[in-house]
């Protein structure tokens, strides 16, 4: 499984458990930190958490090691580091806050229909 596909796992998984606006970044021609950002929202602390471990289960299953979690006491802005895929599950107003899509503007994002196929969950995206 290369980069892009554990990014799109972890998209999906994300939808499994009705995370909202979840976007994958190609990050992969911008910086040498990580391929892809995945991005998703919850809408509450117990709502983070489930993305955060749906997501870990899935790519830990693929047999992915994660090195990193930060934030996930808290729940407003939870990473998870895997290397060459880094996720960030945030709660609306921290998400609107640091806003990595605009930070990472030059970031193109994976079509919605290529990463979800079949549809999502979150038909707001």
């Amino acid at each position: 499984m290369n980069s892009k596909e554990m990014a799109i796992l972890a998209a999906r998984s994300m939808d499994a458990k009705k995370g909202s606006k979840i976007t994958v970044l190609k990050l992969e021609d911008l910086t040498v930190i990580t391929d892809y950002f995945v991005v998703g929202t919850g809408n509450s602390r117990a709502q983070t958490q489930a993305l955060a471990d749906a997501v870990r289960d899935a790519l830990e299953d693929a047999g992915f090691t994660i090195s990193r979690v930060e934030g996930f006491q808290e729940g407003r802005w939870i990473l998870l580091d895997f290397g060459a895929v880094i996720i960030h599950i945030f709660q609306e107003d921290e998400r609107s806050f640091y806003n990595l899509e605009r930070l990472w503007a030059d970031a193109p994002q994976l079509p919605h229909d290529e990463v979800f196929p079949q549809g999502s969950a979150d038909q707001d995206k």
